[in-house]
């Protein structure tokens, strides 16, 4: 089993950056891919980006590409998502998601954990 907490979610306005951050415990993480997903009211869960453990390969929605940066830290077994030029239509409840194997998807059915998510809002 895998743990996924994640933070640093909030409200902030157009333009303005927030980090997120993502702990993992339960397992060793190097073979694993770790994505994070967004969901706004109403809409299907959506993929943001997503990188692989132990190689550090990094995909991302074109929506973000340019604007998001994921990350991590080993010694801390966890998983970040800077968020810089943050648009109203950023705003969703963001999850933090894993994979048991090293290859990257874009959807949410391949992901095996889940955290419980934090809130971003950014107003106009």
């Amino acid at each position: 089993q895998v743990q996924l907490v994640e933070s640093g979610g909030g409200l902030v306005q157009g333009g303005d950056s927030l980090r997120l951050s993502c702990a993992a415990s339960g397992r060793t993480l190097s073979r694993y891919t770790m994505g994070w997903f967004r969901q706004a009211p109403g809409k299907e869960r959506e993929f943001v980006a997503a990188s692989t453990w132990s190689v550090g390969a990094t995909y991302y929605a074109d929506s973000v590409k340019g604007r998001f940066t994921m990350s991590r830290d080993n010694a801390k077994n966890s998983v970040y998502l800077q968020m810089n030029s943050l648009q109203p239509e950023d705003t969703a409840v963001y999850y933090c998601a894993a994979r048991n194997t090293a290859v990257i998807r874009t959807t949410a059915t391949a992901y095996d954990y889940w955290g419980q998510g934090t809130q971003v809002t950014v107003s106009s």
